[in-house]
């Protein structure tokens, strides 16, 4: 049975996934499932993008990047009702609304929204498990030797070749490692990324502001959260994450971490009308790639006759959903070009 296995796997196509978010590992889970050989390779740490947890000394956890999901498709809502089952997901049903010069209005539509347990990384942690990971490995070249991609590091450490190159990185990385295919590197290439300034903060008592999320209009913000108030969090210390809009993170790029926590706490306190108040902890995070301004209509992109293609947020739809099915239309490509043992 071991050497029938092995014939099978050194017979198995060879795919390498850049990218360890949710439509990468989706994409990456897919095709081991059916019978591939897949290695993904992430820059950061650890997996998620931004459906990660930060971590800081003091040990406070924070959703600092996505923070929530919703499901709109059938497709996606049985996963989630898998995950739910699994534990890895639960509903945040805290009380959602606007902000506007301090006034607070009942939003609209309010669909249910998801969280993962007890971080938001629990589902890509889910996903990776048992996949061939490569942590703290930035590719920075990728060539085309006509049967097949070799892959370096930014160090120009070789990394491997494989039948089928898959990046799951956002636009503008992604169209710099698909340049060997200049059709879908230009593509890629029309996607505009806005940045996102991130900070997170810790009070020692309990604001009692009446909400646990809000949309900020007529501000620098654009969303501010309770991340203490999410299933399955330390309901004490009570810690905040406060996402400043993308017109103001994109004109306070380069600027401090000190200089963005302090200016988007003083929008804080501005937007609840609530009495400036000491914190207990303040950090600062720059997602420089956050939000799609305009998503391909496409699911994925990927070239039949190279074995190359892209998948993400920026393809079909900026959500969580999107991505998850972006990673796995991408998927179901690849096994139908290449077939299975």
């Amino acid at each position: 049975m071991k050497v029938a296995r092995i014939m099978v796997e050194s017979h198995s196509p060879k795919v390498a996934v850049i990218g360890a978010g949710i439509s990468g590992l989706t994409c990456a889970r897919f095709l081991v499932e059916h019978g591939m050989q897949v290695s993904v390779f992430e820059k950061s740490r650890g997996v998620g993008g931004r459906m990660s947890t930060r971590r800081s000394p003091q040990g406070y956890h924070f959703d600092h990047g996505t923070q929530y999901f919703t499901v709109r498709e059938e497709r996606f809502s049985r996963y989630v009702d898998a995950w739910v089952s699994a534990g890895l997901v639960d509903r945040w049903a805290g009380r959602i609304c606007v902000l506007q010069r301090g006034e607070v209005a009942e939003k609209g539509e309010n669909p249910a929204r998801f969280v993962g347990v007890p971080g938001m990384s629990s589902v890509c942690k889910h996903l990776a498990a048992d996949l061939q990971m490569k942590f703290r490995c930035e590719v920075g070249s990728v060539c085309n030797e006509g049967t097949s991609w070799r892959l370096a590091d930014v160090e120009s450490t070789p990394l491997g070749a494989f039948d089928t190159l898959l990046v799951s990185a956002p636009a503008p990385q992604a169209a710099a490692l698909m340049e060997a295919v200049p059709g879908l590197a230009n593509r890629v290439g029309q996607v505009e990324i806005s940045p996102c300034w991130a900070v997170m903060t810790v009070f020692r008592c309990t604001l009692p502001l009446g909400f646990e999320g809000a949309f900020v209009h007529e501000s620098a913000l654009s969303w501010i959260s309770r991340n203490s108030s999410k299933p399955k969090r330390p309901d004490a210390p009570e810690s905040w994450v406060l996402h400043a809009s993308s017109v103001w993170s994109h004109e306070h790029l380069e600027d401090s971490r000190e200089e963005v926590a302090g200016a988007l706490l003083d929008e804080f306190w501005g937007a609840t009308g609530h009495p400036r108040l000491e914190s207990e902890h303040v950090a600062a995070h720059r997602w420089r790639y956050a939000q799609p301004r305009e998503p391909l209509p496409e699911s994925y992109l990927f070239d039949q006759e190279s074995r190359i293609g892209a998948c993400g947020d920026w393809c079909g739809g900026p959500r969580v959903e999107g991505a998850f099915l972006s990673g796995l239309a991408l998927a179901s490509a690849v096994v139908d070009t290449l077939g299975t043992n």
